[in-house]
């Protein structure tokens, strides 16, 4: 609880992290809909690309967390 209230562990990646998974539903559902009301191969369109744009976005934000962990240590050293 300590480290929650000084800001040593960060909450933000937790929270990431449950955003992509929510995210990944969102496209998903987002997806079977275009599929059975606009044409499979758009629908298709918008899981591949869906999924891979909310990876990359995720993982670029994670990287920066990671990055800002790195600095800490080094800066404890």
């Amino acid at each position: 609880m300590k480290k929650l209230l000084n800001f040593d562990t960060m909450l933000t990646p937790k929270i990431i992290t449950f955003l992509y998974y929510l995210a990944l539903i969102c496209v998903l559902i987002g997806g079977v809909y275009t599929i059975f009301s606009d044409s499979i191969w758009k629908g298709l369109l918008v899981i591949v690309f869906g999924v891979a744009i909310t990876r990359v976005y995720s993982e670029f934000m994670i990287v920066i967390f990671k990055m800002n962990e790195a600095l800490q240590e080094i800066r404890k050293k």
